[in-house]
């Protein structure tokens, strides 16, 4: 029986389409899905194989300022990665800006905003 995994995450976002274009560029994900969400919005699946993130807006871009009550705590999306320092390469390639970067036993990180304020945190264990 293979252990349980986070399968997927859902995030409000503006612009679905430009977040999807940004996370294929910096991740290599790829688009697993997109079609019609709640309340009449829109969500696009971005991401590989096995897991992804749904990026929902409302109609019209709606929510992207609101975010729901029970999404309140989330601080980052953690991804991890094989090449820390091409994917950092490839966040600057896109205009955003890597920060926080840090040596920890066992691996190396560093954080990004993507234009709505998700935070994503990199990280490389190789």
């Amino acid at each position: 029986m293979r252990s349980p995994f986070i399968e997927h995450v859902n995030v409000t976002v503006s612009d679905p389409e430009r977040t999807a274009r940004l996370l294929s560029a910096i991740f290599g994900w790829h688009e697993r899905w997109r079609g019609p969400a709640r309340d009449g919005g829109t969500t696009i699946h971005v991401g590989s194989d096995r897991a992804y993130l749904a990026l929902y807006t409302g109609p019209d871009g709606e929510h992207a300022d609101r975010r729901y009550p029970k999404g309140e705590p989330l601080n980052h999306v953690g991804v991890q990665v094989d090449d820390l320092d091409a994917t950092e390469d490839r966040v600057k390639a896109v205009g955003l800006a890597p920060f926080a970067h840090a040596d920890y036993a066992p691996g190396r990180r560093f954080y990004f905003l993507d234009p709505d304020g998700i935070e994503y945190e990199v990280v490389s264990y190789a």
